[in-house]
């Protein structure tokens, strides 16, 4: 009998004697009758204990196996930094995890083996499989994908056991990472410098093959620019007529030439109708006194930071349009070299400009 019952015989026994009191007094029970009453609440437990004995028997066979049972076999193990291969050369995945299994019922000829082992390889050679196809810039999604395939319990190769991997933790070694991050940075700067340079090329074709192929076009673009204001496009014909010369490296139109010269105060071909040859004087035009002209004529005199900026712009356009030669003129007369600049800079200032 255990303890709890006969905590329970002993309670009852007592409950049974207060309420036998109670019914004998009530009655008026003969005196003789008390003390038969005391030796049956007496003799009760004692009878119930040994009737328990009795029937108890010997201790269960179960019991005494647990007793002399060996330990319970563990049946998990952690594994941690296991390098597994990614999809890159020379990236590898750092894989750690719980794995866990269980024996598939052997005969009793079976060879002894160590099952953590075969657990732990077969659930490598799975993650493995996964792992050699991804890229290593997802470790997150595959440190997921990982923990949704290893998750069941599958047979091990030898039939033996089956495993499965839980508290699965994927990572990067700490130098590969920081490689992957200067990459990534790196394909993110080479992407915008791309298109920057796409902007550039289109906008340069543009201006070179729309804007100032000629200078019909330059005009119709200037009147869209200022709201078709005619007398102001007029004024900038001039303008125009030089600047779409200097980016086509080619002479300005001769039914313009005399607009021009009407609009910069300078004498037309009309006002040396009468002189002699000898005495009209006699200016060499290049692309770069066409471009330095029309500099001046809007405000980039010399010594403006802007003139050669835009000089340099004019120079790309030209560029772009296969005349190199041209270009480089134009570039190293408004941007000439650091010692040509000194030079220039000590040597007597002349009235022709430097080509």
């Amino acid at each position: 009998m255990t303890t709890t019952r006969k905590t329970a015989t002993v309670f009852l026994t007592v409950l049974s004697g207060l309420l036998l009191s109670i019914v004998g007094l009530t009655q008026r029970w003969p005196a003789w009758a008390w003390p038969l009453v005391a030796a049956t609440l007496l003799v009760a437990p004692a009878v119930v204990f040994r009737i328990s004995a009795t029937r108890r028997g010997p201790v269960p066979v179960a019991f005494e196996e647990q007793l002399t049972a060996a330990p319970t076999e563990r049946t998990h193990h952690r594994v941690s930094q296991v390098v597994l291969p990614s999809k890159w050369p020379d990236y590898d995945f750092v894989f750690s995890a719980t794995v866990r299994w269980y024996l598939v019922d052997a005969p009793a000829c079976a060879p002894v083996l160590n099952p953590a082992g075969l657990a732990v390889d077969a659930v490598l050679k799975r993650a493995r499989a996964i792992t050699e196809q991804r890229e290593p810039i997802r470790v997150s999604l595959v440190e997921q994908e990982l923990s949704g395939a290893l998750s069941p319990m599958a047979p091990e190769s030898t039939g033996h056991l089956q495993a499965m991997a839980q508290d699965i933790q994927v990572v990067l070694a700490q130098q590969d990472q920081e490689r992957l991050d200067k990459l990534a940075n790196v394909r993110k700067d080479e992407a915008v410098w791309a298109h920057q340079r796409k902007y550039e090329q289109s906008k340069r074709r543009y201006l070179g093959e729309d804007v100032l192929k000629d200078t019909g076009s330059a005009v119709v673009w200037w009147l869209t620019k200022n709201d078709e204001h005619v007398e102001r496009t007029v004024n900038d014909l001039a303008l125009l007529a030089q600047l779409t010369s200097a980016a086509n490296d080619a002479d300005i139109p001769e039914r313009l030439r005399d607009l021009i010269s009407q609009q910069n105060g300078e004498p037309t071909a009309s006002d040396f109708s009468g002189m002699e040859p000898s005495s009209v004087p006699q200016r060499q035009e290049t692309a770069t006194t066409r471009l330095s002209d029309f500099l001046d004529s809007v405000g980039f005199i010399d010594g403006d930071v802007r003139r050669p900026m835009l000089a340099a712009q004019i120079a790309g356009l030209i560029k772009e349009q296969n005349r190199h030669e041209t270009a480089e003129e134009i570039q190293h007369h408004f941007d000439p070299p650091t010692s040509l600049a000194a030079d220039d800079d000590e040597a007597p200032a002349s009235g022709a400009p430097f080509v």
